[in-house]
């Protein structure tokens, strides 16, 4: 665990490799994200859910939302790399969607529906993966080549990185 609130699990690493049971338990950690994550936000307030985990940092329910918009990105990446040859992904200005009136506004019950969801579609590709399938490619303009496994790990920290967010303000 890190003493600095912006990454209470430690800053992503981005491994060079990749072992087989590494991808487990990406995967088993992606799998069980949106109900560690409905957990921990069932039965607060709406004042704890416009709580920001940080000063100057997101309110839970602005991370609550924030979780599908940037794992619906993922999951679109990780099938068009498994459809096309490197494809090249845009990026999005996640700062300013969290600011859009369904980030500040609307019940995080509709966010924690579309993550479960979501995460279903998106375990189901992965679980189906072969060795070379998770070794494909797709090319992000800020960062470069990405194979599909380092995706997973990066999306396994990214699930725990704002549920530990969450933990911050539930007092755990």
């Amino acid at each position: 665990m890190s003493t600095d609130p912006r990454y209470p699990v430690g800053k992503f690493v981005m491994p060079e490799s990749v072992t087989p049971e590494e991808l487990q338990a990406y995967v088993a950690r992606i799998r069980t994200a949106p109900a560690r994550l409905a957990e921990l936000v069932r039965g607060m307030s709406w004042a704890q859910l416009d709580t920001p985990y940080r000063e100057g940092g997101w309110t839970v329910r602005q991370v609550v939302h924030h979780l599908p918009d940037s794992h619906m990105q993922a999951y679109s990446r990780m099938k068009m790399a498994l459809t096309e040859e490197e494809p090249l992904i845009k990026p999005y200005d996640e700062a300013a969607w969290a600011q859009l009136p369904d980030s500040v506004s609307v019940p995080v019950e509709t966010s924690l529906c579309l993550l479960d969801c979501l995460h279903k579609r998106w375990v189901a590709v992965m679980e189906t993966l072969t060795v070379e399938q998770w070794q494909r490619t797709f090319r992000h303009p800020e960062i470069g080549l990405l194979r599909l496994e380092v995706l997973a790990a990066l999306y396994a920290w990214h699930s725990d990185h704002h549920i530990g967010h969450v933990m911050a303000v539930a007092g755990m």
